[in-house]
């Protein structure tokens, strides 16, 4: 399900963010304020807030109203740090995820904004824009909870942890148990998962929601693994902003572990600018986006070469 060069990388990075516990202290702190920014910004931005980054970051840090901003999008960014702060409170509890836990994050996302349906399921039948799937019956929510429930219980040790949380993520959107603020509830519930398993929390970018939908609606299709991959892209950046701040690089790189965007790296080898650009999507390459550009390494293209 999970590419194989993707699944090695992501296997070795977490062995080596494992091995470095316990991590030092400072530098979580400082990467977790620095993360729980970008993820509050990037998850309200996915669902059409027009609050930057920057603008996130002023509102959590001194509590300030932004102009032309609406009320709205205010309480969409307080309470997604509430909403995460409970996610990280429950990272602590042995205790299988419930109903009652996606309920209390969903009331965290909506309060001040919809108090009447904050934690609450959907009494009416919906449709999702843009989407050939019909959400189910509102009188089947109930049911469906307690399966998925079931499911995300019984499926965790059949599967690789980010091919778990990801298929959990996905069968609660399809669900659609709420008339709104079901994506951002199904990805706090994605990270609970992934950081039980002593993940990182794992961030989709704004910048990636073209593709992140039409992952959603493969999976709608029965065909989950672009999902599963794509959120192991994901996985792979937040590791690596960890191993990054944890055991940063005494010295300058060697010439191989050099990154480097795409139209220099090709330069050399038998592939093109695209699809170097083709095998970084799909995880077959070890590579970071910085902006809207894809970066790679030469070993990591000598590793492809080597892999086939």
């Amino acid at each position: 399900m999970i590419e194989v060069r993707l699944l090695e990388r992501l296997e070795a990075k977490k062995a080596q963010l494992d091995g470095l516990r316990p991590l030092p202290v400072a530098a979580v702190n400082r990467l977790r304020d620095e993360i729980l920014i970008e993820w509050i910004y990037n998850s309200n931005a996915i669902e059409g807030s027009t609050v930057t980054l920057p603008e996130t970051r002023l509102i959590l840090e001194t509590g300030l109203t932004i102009g032309g901003k609406t009320l709205r999008e205010h309480f969409e960014v307080i309470n997604h740090r509430d909403a995460i702060q409970y996610v990280e409170d429950l990272v602590q509890n042995t205790e299988p995820v419930t109903a009652f836990h996606v309920r209390q994050i969903h009331k965290l996302i909506l309060t001040n904004i919809d108090n009447e349906n904050a934690g609450s399921y959907r009494k009416t039948q919906v449709r999702i824009a843009g989407a050939p799937i019909i959400p189910p019956e509102s009188w089947r929510i109930t049911n469906l909870m307690a399966e998925w429930c079931n499911w995300v219980m019984n499926a965790e040790n059949n599967l690789h942890p980010v091919a778990h949380a990801a298929q959990a993520h996905h069968r609660l959107v399809a669900i659609h148990p709420f008339v709104d603020g079901n994506g951002r509830t199904a990805r706090l519930v994605m990270n609970l998962l992934l950081m039980r398993k002593g993940y990182p929390p794992t961030i989709i970018l704004r910048a990636n929601r073209g593709q992140y939908y039409s992952v959603l609606a493969r999976a709608d299709a029965g065909k989950p693994d672009a999902l599963v991959n794509f959120i192991g892209r994901a996985v792979e950046r937040s590791i690596n902003l960890y191993l990054e701040a944890c055991a940063p690089p005494s010295g300058a790189p060697e010439p191989g572990d050099e990154w480097m965007p795409l139209r220099d790296a090709c330069v050399g080898t038998p592939y093109s600018q695209e699809y170097l650009s083709l095998l970084a999507r799909m995880g077959r390459i070890e590579a970071i986006k910085r902006g809207r550009n894809w970066h790679t390494t030469r070993r990591a293209i000598k590793a492809y070469q080597d892999s086939l």
